[in-house]
């Protein structure tokens, strides 16, 4: 396993000092479960959400069309934009982390918070992780840890109480400090088990109930296990959003940059809605949801704003993947509101509603207000962007999968990233180069055979050319291969990929059984 030496770290460091102006303070924006449509600056014609914070934030910045996460699900695309590393070459080969998971991304891994970092930023993560910790369960207790998911009511017992005091009293291992980020505050996943907040590497309280049913129905809390005493799944959003606002004025009350990622937990499930947001949409509960995240994140703005720091600030807002699909998507569009806007498909899918997400940016002074870019841009882009941003070079076993976004916030309009690679929940690719995409099939799930598009004249992917050109569709499957086996996309020496690449199209990788929930 690759490992990173201190001098390493040293000389990333060392290189700040060849900046000709200071560094930017940085804030991801990473929205859970928010379709392409559900943006009013992305779906004009057919979204009648209210978002107006996402859409000034647009109107301030670029805002990129043909933006993709690195997969239909979140726990894969959360490793993509931390490491600049497709999903798919890690352990993770579908579905996501399990409940009580172990962390996916390594120690010896380069992440955003390590690079920032080395480079003298305060770092902080604060919201949804979802990218395992190291629990402490011992083995003979792992039945006391429930996992399944149901409404079931749980008896807990003595022995419940004995294991979770045990395992809650002591710090946790991985997690958001195991990643780089020098401070956390939040939960693993809102809708699992433990139902309580986490801060750096230790639960605020013990755990020592159940979750009390009614909490596990329509749309709330999905997997039954320890929770405190009185949790409610309404405050957390709200919490989420004053922390990250005390963050900010500590930090920027401070010398040197600061390094924000914050992972919302909504507009995913629990659908927990605030009563100032009840009813507020016309459209039901998710669309609630919206308008109550979107006045979150205006809230996050307005701190810059009030700490004085808006225009040295370099923000990010993206989602992990497209709409739940689940939570009533006839209903939004017989309203009249389309969660995926134009495109075809939902959360988990291959198809673009699945992974081509909103992506937007605003930086003061280097991307000009109002602009669109239709370029093709990924999520793994992240790594490489702030590295250009630092005027540093990514080590050649980092950040495998990630281009420089910065010529195109400084407003160059030129290809930047010739492909990219997306996969479903299930394993499915989908393989972009230029306007054509393909979607493999893996074995014995998914599509029968492989489909071929041409999003410049089918966004919606309503006709597949698979058949009348085997030509282009051998060389999109030539490109996967390639990219398979030389195990990254951005240039460099052949590298290895964690485990053999399931949907591997020379059919030698094995099926993993971890679904997508």
């Amino acid at each position: 396993m690759r490992q990173f030496l201190p001098g390493l770290i040293l000389a990333l460091g060392l290189s700040l000092g060849t900046l000709a102006a200071p560094p930017p303070h940085v804030v991801i924006l990473y929205a859970d479960d928010l379709g392409y449509g559900d943006v009013q600056a992305y779906n004009p014609s057919r979204g009648l959400i209210r978002t107006p914070h996402m859409d000034r934030l647009a109107a301030q910045g670029m805002r990129f069309t043909d933006a993709h996460s690195s997969s239909g699900v979140c726990s894969p695309s959360r490793y993509t934009l931390l490491t600049g590393r497709y999903h798919w070459r890690s352990r993770l080969q579908t579905g996501i982390v399990p409940t009580w998971g172990k962390p996916l991304i390594p120690e010896t891994r380069l992440t955003l918070a390590r690079l920032a970092g080395a480079h003298g930023y305060r770092t902080a993560a604060i919201g949804k992780w979802h990218l395992g910790w190291d629990w402490g369960i011992p083995e003979s207790d792992r039945k006391l840890f429930p996992g399944g998911s149901g409404g079931r009511e749980l008896q807990v017992t003595d022995s419940h109480r004995r294991a979770w005091s045990e395992v809650f009293s002591k710090p946790l291992g991985g997690g958001p400090l195991g990643a780089g980020f020098a401070h956390y505050f939040g939960t693993e996943v809102p809708n699992w088990p433990p139902f309580c907040f986490i801060e750096d590497n230790r639960t605020v309280g013990i755990p020592s109930v159940s979750l009390p049913v009614e909490l596990l129905r329509n749309h709330q809390a999905t997997v039954q296990g320890p929770a405190l005493p009185g949790w409610r799944l309404e405050a957390i959003l709200p919490e989420l959003t004053r922390r990250a606002e005390g963050f900010i004025a500590e930090s920027a009350a401070k010398p040197g940059p600061f390094f924000l990622y914050l992972p919302l937990t909504s507009p995913h499930t629990p659908i927990s809605v605030n009563p100032e947001w009840k009813g507020r949409s016309g459209l039901g509960d998710y669309a609630d949801f919206v308008m109550e995240t979107d006045a979150m994140i205006g809230r996050v703005l307005a701190a810059l704003d009030k700490a004085g720091v808006a225009d040295r600030t370099l923000v990010l807002l993206t989602s992990d993947n497209g709409f739940e699909g689940g939570l009533g998507v006839e209903a939004l569009e017989a309203k009249g509101h389309y969660p995926s806007g134009p495109l075809r498909g939902y959360k988990r899918s291959a198809h673009e509603g699945g992974h081509r997400v909103p992506f937007i940016v605003r930086w003061p002074g280097v991307v000009s207000a109002g602009k669109v870019s239709d370029r093709l841009v990924h999520q793994a882009d992240l790594l490489a962007t702030l590295a250009d941003i630092l005027g540093v070079k990514l080590p050649e076993d980092a950040g495998e999968d990630s281009f420089s976004l910065l010529p195109l916030l400084r407003g160059e309009d030129h290809e930047l990233r010739a492909h990219a690679v997306s996969h479903s929940a299930t394993g499915e690719a989908s393989v972009r180069s230029g306007s054509w995409k393909l979607i493999l099939p893996r074995s014995k799930t998914g599509p029968a055979r492989p489909q071929l598009y041409n999003l410049a004249e089918d966004l919606a992917e309503t006709k597949d050319l698979a058949v009348a050109k085997p030509e282009k569709l051998a060389e999109l499957i030539a490109l996967y291969q390639r990219l398979i086996d030389e195990g990254r996309s951005r240039p460099g020496p052949r590298t290895a990929n964690d485990v053999p690449v399931l949907g591997d199209p020379r059919g030698k990788a094995a099926a993993q059984p971890n679904l997508s929930r």
